[in-house]
């Protein structure tokens, strides 16, 4: 039969665009489809999409938000999902239509000959988004009427329903509502193409495995494996950046390890298609690895490197990437390693006091690269550009990325001895020197200074008029009385009634419009000012000058005076100190969450992560709690924990543990039956990088896997209370399993805070 055959350009429920085809056939005749096509990716990562696409063969690629669009038949449609290294999802639109009501929604799905996609035994999922929409906002209640008219449609046609399957359905739906207008696709990935196969399911990684190759692409890391340049990873963690980087090198397609796709059960599979493009990928992959560079990582975590040991053997890279336990002062390559990238995602930190354990981490970092990897480019993911100042390396111009919510920035930098220079450096001693220099002003500037200190200490003495009465009606003992209220004087100040009326003056950042001098005069001003305002003598007033100090951590001790005062707080007692720590040994600002646990603990066993000197065990120990368990790392905390607990008088089954928290939440988490826990609360620090932990913690980038240890340990009644003082935090809610999560970060503010609404972040999470 000769003809004419028209070459069509679909989506796939029919639409017609474009083009002829003009093709000679006796005995057969194929009809070639093109479909329109939608790849998702995390924001900022369009371009790098887009170009990945267009090298595949894709045609009319279009960046979008958050994806591309574009165009070809389902060969490669395949192929994206086999070898996009930044893609999400590769979704096959079916259908484009308008909602008004639920009804308009219900129909619109009904309409659609679902059976041309699976049959009425096979499974189905359903992913509902919405966007600006007062017809349907929340996504459970979308997804649900999507559910009921493809169940209805098949029910009726065949007397029998296809069932739900939440993990590997035979296809996934995808509905996104914007505004009206809604769309209809076919998840042809079925579960997001970050997830290679390489990784252990129990294992969370600091960064997705897209975003660990958008670092590597836009670091060049391409053209310097071609020529043989090595990569090193001197915090790699469970070797994300190491995998990823294997995998451009040896031409190995990252979707090749995955066993489910989205279209395998689809009715229009072609497995003919399919497995070609699998013995294509493989005869890649055989040729690439005989050719790999240098790929080495360390991690100063044995544990870690074990687990990025193994995920190598899962990906079958064995002897192909070196790893070993190293910590980053000691990264250096071996001499015959040639010079290539050295890429990280070192802890993210930002917080004053959390943040100069970092800060110390990206000075030593920035001089291990002076010294040892000259010659060498460099790259890394950090969320607080400000800590990119400390490598003592300028970097070329920044490039954004998201790490989940977090927006980051990449820092690209040419390590030569022309792009070195010296951070400034701001340890404790240092602005100690400072402050008691500027005592001795510039004469010029003396009027100025008193003017200035008056107008610091009327604004003291107004706050002190409000906030003691305010203390005084709710009895409250200790609050903070000012809070850089003056930008001039940049300090906050916290009032402790003990034996005798105790302050606390914590220094902040000036602004970089403040010359250091003259942070300094105001500093000595303010010092002047406090004990004539408050009637107290002079040492009655302490400074902590939380600054990126050298050589010290979070909490190390200042001072050996163990001068300890005891302070109340609702029905509580508690020992503070003022002079041998950078803490008090309360956290002010927790004190309506620690309110909240008394009242909530009564018969209850309660666990406290990270407990510090267990303020919140003692709350729930006052309230009632059947059991408390409370888990530090320090055994100086520990021991004033024990303190806290005797002052109290409390006594019964109350017990005290020294362990890495994260650490003790996995083992807890893996036993046969783990104990079930009916109050939680996990306050982690923003940051440490202390010796007694396993490895370096990041809030930002470890909350996920933290939050759901704690729920396995969660009863099914019980309440998880989750809190950070990490002020760019946010919460990726959607890697937490099967909660209910509830912000309740304003109600746990109290008024003597309220000036600064971040100084902590609090959610209320319980199972669903």
């Amino acid at each position: 039969m000769n003809g004419e055959v028209t070459k069509r350009f679909f989506s796939a429920d029919g639409s017609l665009f474009s083009g002829r085809l003009l093709k000679q056939g006796f005995f057969y005749l194929r009809l070639m489809t093109k479909y329109q096509l939608f790849a998702t990716t995390p924001k900022a990562m369009e371009d790098i999409l887009a170009d990945e696409l267009k090298q595949l063969g894709a045609e009319n690629v279009h960046p979008k938000l958050a994806g591309v669009t574009f165009q070809g038949d389902i060969e490669m449609a395949y192929r994206a999902c086999l070898w996009s290294r930044t893609a999400n999802r590769i979704l096959l639109p079916l259908k484009s239509f308008e909602v008004h009501s639920k009804e308009d929604l219900y129909d619109a799905v009904k309409k659609i000959n679902w059976f041309e996609h699976f049959k009425p035994d096979d499974t189905f999922a359903v992913s509902f988004s919405a966007k600006n929409s007062e017809v349907i906002n929340n996504t459970h209640f979308g997804a649900l009427v999507v559910k009921d008219a493809i169940v209805d449609q098949m029910r009726a046609k065949f007397e029998k329903r296809p069932n739900i399957d939440l993990h590997r359905p035979t296809i996934k739906i995808n509905v996104y509502l914007n505004n009206e207008n809604a769309e209809l696709s076919l998840d042809l990935s079925g579960e997001s193409l970050h997830k290679r196969g390489y990784r252990e399911a129990n294992v969370t990684a600091p960064i997705k495995e897209n975003l660990a190759a958008a670092m590597l692409l836009r670091s060049g890391w391409p053209n310097i494996a071609k020529q043989g340049g090595s990569l090193i990873d001197p915090m790699c963690g469970s070797g994300t950046l190491l995998l990823e980087a294997a995998l451009i090198a040896a031409d190995y397609a990252p979707g090749l390890l995955r066993d489910y796709y989205g279209f395998l059960g689809w009715k229009k599979h072609d497995e003919a298609c399919w497995n070609k493009l699998l013995t294509e990928a493989e005869e890649r992959k055989s040729i690439g690895m005989q050719n790999m560079p240098i790929i080495a990582g360390f991690d100063k975590s044995r544990r870690t490197a074990a687990t990025a040991i193994q995920h190598i053997e899962n990906a079958g890279l064995d002897n192909k990437i070196h790893v070993e336990k190293r910590d980053i002062t000691d990264a250096k390559p071996a001499t015959s390693w040639k010079p290539g990238l050295l890429i990280c995602n070192p802890p993210y930190g930002e917080r004053l006091g959390d943040d100069e354990e970092i800060s110390q981490l990206y000075f030593q970092f920035g001089e291990v690269l002076k010294s040892n990897f000259q010659g060498w480019k460099a790259a890394m993911i950090i969320s607080n550009p400000e800590m990119g100042f400390r490598l003592g390396i300028r970097s070329q111009k920044p490039i954004t990325l998201f790490n989940g919510p977090l927006e980051c920035k990449l820092l690209r930098l040419n390590i030569t001895e022309k792009s070195f220079f010296v951070p400034k450096a701001k340890t404790q001693q240092e602005r100690i020197e400072r402050v008691t220099q500027s005592s001795s002003s510039d004469p010029d500037s003396e009027t100025e200074n008193e003017h200035s200190a008056e107008m610091f200490a009327n604004r003291l003495k107004k706050n002190l008029k409000k906030m003691s009465k305010w203390a005084k009606q709710k009895q409250i003992s200790c609050y903070r009385l000012y809070d850089a209220d003056l930008p001039e004087y940049a300090v906050a100040i916290d009032i402790y009634q003990a034996d005798k009326l105790w302050v606390n003056v914590q220094e902040y950042e000036a602004p970089k419009s403040v010359s250091a001098h003259k942070a300094n005069e105001r500093l000595a001003g303010i010092l002047a000012e406090i004990p004539g305002v408050l009637k107290i003598d002079k040492s009655q007033v302490f400074l902590k000058i939380r600054r990126k100090q050298k050589n010290t951590e979070q909490y190390e001790k200042q001072d050996n005076t163990a001068n300890f005062h005891v302070i109340e707080e609702h029905n509580a007692k508690f020992l503070v100190n003022f002079e041998d720590y950078l803490d008090t040994g309360i956290f002010l600002d927790h004190r309506p969450i620690r309110l909240i646990l008394q009242q909530q603990a009564k018969d209850k066993n309660f666990l406290n992560l990270f407990a510090y000197t267990a303020t919140a065990s003692v709350h729930a120990a006052i309230g009632g709690a059947a059991s408390t368990t409370s888990i530090n790392s320090s055994n100086t905390y520990l021991d004033w924990a024990e303190k806290n607990f005797v002052l109290n008088d409390i006594s019964g089954n109350h017990r005290h543990i020294r362990a890495d928290s994260s650490a003790w939440l996995e083992d807890e988490r893996k036993k046969e039956q783990p104990t079930q826990y009916d109050l939680i609360f996990l306050d982690p620090p923003t940051f440490s990088n202390s010796k007694r932990m396993e490895s370096a913690f990041d809030v930002q980038q470890d909350h996920v896997g933290l939050i759901n240890d704690a729920l396995a340990l969660l009863a099914d009644d019980g309440i998880l209370y989750f809190s950070t003082n990490f002020k760019r935090f946010k919460l990726d809610d959607l890697g937490i399993i099967n909660a209910n999560i509830e912000n309740i970060s304003a109600s746990t503010i109290p008024e003597d805070f309220s000036r600064s609404p971040k100084i902590h972040y609090c959610w209320k999470i319980t199972h669903k």
